[in-house]
């Protein structure tokens, strides 16, 4: 592990959190360079908050409203400000279940990431697990990508690939799928952490 100053990622999700819980296991084993400034979720009761605050981390429920799936207007201005005042430098999307607008997406350019549960530009949206099942694909997987304005349309960073096996059901594809999240979304963030990577256009380059 380098020596350089750590990371400071807000994590941002609306269930259970076990990507958060991926991030921070990989923080406390040393293989990302990292800390968690807070966790901030549009569900009140949501898991990934109880699991932050077992853990010492800030915690908030910011609602959404008056809006159910996106992040818009004075909601959006609200996570804005609460992702200063923490100091995050990266925002992390573990399962945040709303759409992102121009006003965050300009505040953290090239900034905000997320993990898909497909391998990119397949099967974008919701339960793309099943989408590949359904299709008779033979790989699937994850990507982690840059955040834009589209729907799992931002630079790609990384993937990991996950066979689809001739007795799978949607539940243990997905399983599985969650497996490779774990790995590929802290592998991300330490890239980011080392200053890593570069966007040009739609293009990631990664320095080795």
């Amino acid at each position: 592990m380098n020596k350089a100053k750590p990371l400071s990622i807000a994590v941002l999700g609306s269930g259970k959190g076990s990507n958060f819980l991926a991030i921070a296991d990989a923080i406390a084993a040393g293989r990302l360079n990292a800390r968690i400034v807070c966790v901030l979720s549009d569900v009140p009761d949501a898991l990934i908050l109880e699991r932050a605050r077992q853990k010492g981390i800030p915690a908030e429920y910011i609602s959404g409203a008056p809006f159910r799936t996106k992040l818009e207007g004075e909601a959006e201005a609200r996570y804005i400000t609460a992702l200063k005042k923490y100091g995050a430098e990266v925002i992390a999307l573990a399962g945040f279940m709303r759409i992102l607008k121009p006003g965050l997406l300009a505040a953290f350019k090239n900034r905000i990431v997320n993990i898909h549960p497909a391998l990119l530009p397949a099967f974008p949206g919701m339960e793309s697990w099943k989408q590949a099942l359904d299709y008779g694909a033979k790989i699937t997987g994850c990507t982690v990508h840059f955040v834009d304005a589209g729907t799992d349309t931002g630079p790609i960073i990384l993937q990991k690939t996950v066979p689809i096996l001739d007795g799978d059901t949607p539940e243990s594809l997905h399983a599985r799928i969650q497996e490779q999240e774990h790995v590929a979304f802290p592998e991300a963030l330490q890239l980011l952490a080392e200053g890593k990577i570069t966007v040009e256009g739609r293009r990631v380059r990664i320095a080795r």
